[in-house]
């Protein structure tokens, strides 16, 4: 064969081959795995159907559809997890090794359990400890007696053992719920009150320390918030920071003080309370180019429904308009007004769904649940503020009691991996609700929520092909298109 021949071949052969691959490349993924949860079944995060791709028309206003978008990528996806407290520590400690290691496994092994990657705590008491503490001696306002010995006893040796199930994959978030009292205007640890302006810079060092103590037996923290719930009187542990206060803190101390002390990779999270409020306390904060700078993203928790308002979505979704370069996490939520006969009451995974669903829909890049277990009372709680979480204990017998809540929360967290992107998704009827992300292997992830009565076949569509599937009534399902 002539060279010249052979070279024309060769050339064919390559362009040929590169043609093929990119019509590999291009197809539509042919296989979707569906995991569904489902009331009145046994279906719990249960692999329910493999479904394949065929032919797609044009959808009619009578055909009930899911339409996938994978073309137009949004937020990141950070994680989802929950709040390890003095509670939830305690109640832990408490259990038979077999149950502690049963625990472990259902939230943060990614493989076995539903992949938490993210894990809230508490600098100083909250309602969910046993008593109130800090970790300094009084008025030491050196902060020189400052250590977490404390902690050592419940606390750090859960995390310890969560990062360890995750292999070392957990982030840590920290938030405080109150100053020392004699850093407050009440006097008290309790009862809202506000931060004495003469202990500014003291209460920005005392996160520091934290931090760093923290950091010094192994458990490197990923983000702060500059105090729970700013806006609320509690009668438990509590402070109080109008927007302006908050900004200024930020801006002249906390923010300062991080940077000076090589804390400034440090996710700084304002605000940390309900959605009622978050776009006035966002754009105050954020509209300051100074306080601004040290500001990482806007945090937020669902208790705005107190007032009788449904979840306001909607105020989160202004927020990401506004300030597309800041974030957006959920921080925190539970169903309050603990009740041992409501334990396994559908409502609680479907309020969660409900909140999820929509809060990535509007830009959220991490969801952080409350307590991560709670024992058979709905505490530990030194004030009485008794709520649910997905896991209880009953301490007398050992056993675990999962509710739904748990399986609602594992149709993301087990599916959605760190790093995937939110791609749109869109339903034609009201009673179906649906977020999508591509996870970075490039398998698309659709969660489809019915809180309805009625089972709803419909077309899953993506990519120009189509897979029939459904919905059963209160159900939630989460379809994988595999890459």
């Amino acid at each position: 064969m002539k060279r010249q021949t052979f070279l024309a071949i060769s050339v064919l052969a390559f362009a040929s081959c590169s043609i093929n691959k990119q019509q590999e490349t291009r197809q539509p993924k042919t296989v979707v795995e569906v995991f569904t949860t489902a009331q009145n079944t046994d279906l719990r995060l249960s692999k329910t159907a493999d479904l394949k791709f065929g032919p797609s028309a044009q959808p009619l206003e009578t055909q009930v559809f899911v339409y996938v978008d994978p073309k137009h990528e949004f937020q990141t996806f950070e994680g989802v997890g929950g709040a390890l407290t003095d509670a939830a520590a305690e109640t832990f400690a408490k259990l038979p090794a077999a149950q502690q290691q049963e625990l472990l496994t259902d939230y943060f092994d990614p493989d076995k359990g539903i992949g938490y990657t993210i894990g809230r705590t508490n600098i100083n008491s909250c309602d969910f400890s046993s008593d109130s503490y800090i970790y300094v001696s009084n008025k030491d306002k050196s902060l020189s007696t400052f250590n977490v010995a404390h902690d050592e006893k419940f606390k750090i040796p859960l995390i310890k053992k969560a990062m360890q199930t995750t292999k070392n994959n957990l982030k840590l978030l920290v938030t405080p719920w109150s100053p020392p009292e004699w850093m407050k205007t009440n006097k008290s640890m309790l009862h809202g009150g506000k931060l004495l302006p003469e202990y500014d810079q003291a209460w920005a060092d005392y996160y520091v320390k934290f931090i760093k103590a923290y950091q010094e037996k192994n458990m490197p923290i990923w983000a702060l918030s500059v105090q729970n719930e700013p806006m609320a009187t509690q009668t438990w542990e509590s402070c109080l920071y109008t927007a302006d206060e908050e900004r200024d803190f930020i801006k002249n101390f906390l923010g300062p003080t991080l940077k000076k002390n090589n804390l400034g990779d440090k996710k700084l999270i304002a605000w940390d309370h309900n959605r009622d409020l978050v776009y006035q306390r966002a754009s105050t904060i954020l509209n300051d180019p100074e306080a601004a700078q040290y500001v990482w993203g806007i945090g937020f928790h669902w208790y705005e429904t107190w007032t009788g308002s449904k979840m306001q979505f909607d105020n989160v979704r202004k927020v990401k308009e506004a300030f597309p370069d800041k974030h957006l996490i959920f921080t925190e939520g539970c169903q309050e007004k603990f009740n041992l006969d409501s334990i396994y009451n559908w409502k609680l995974g479907e309020k969660y769904g409900h909140s999820m669903v929509n809060d990535f829909n509007d830009g959220t890049e991490a969801w952080v649940d409350w307590n991560i277990l709670l024992d058979q009372t709905g505490g530990p709680n030194h004030v009485g503020n008794f709520c649910f979480s997905p896991i209880h204990a009953d301490t007398n017998t050992g056993k675990l009691m999962i509710t739904n809540a748990y399986y609602y929360i594992g149709q993301f967290s087990k599916f959605i991996k760190p790093g995937a992107k939110r791609i749109n998704a869109s339903t034609n009827r009201d009673k179906l609700e649906v977020t999508s992300f591509k996870n970075p292997n490039g398998d698309i992830v659709v969660v489809v929520l019915n809180t309805s009565n009625d089972e709803l076949p419909f077309k899953l569509m993506l990519d120009g092909k189509a897979a029939d599937a459904k919905s059963l009534a209160h159900s939630i399902s989460t379809f994988i298109a595999k890459n």
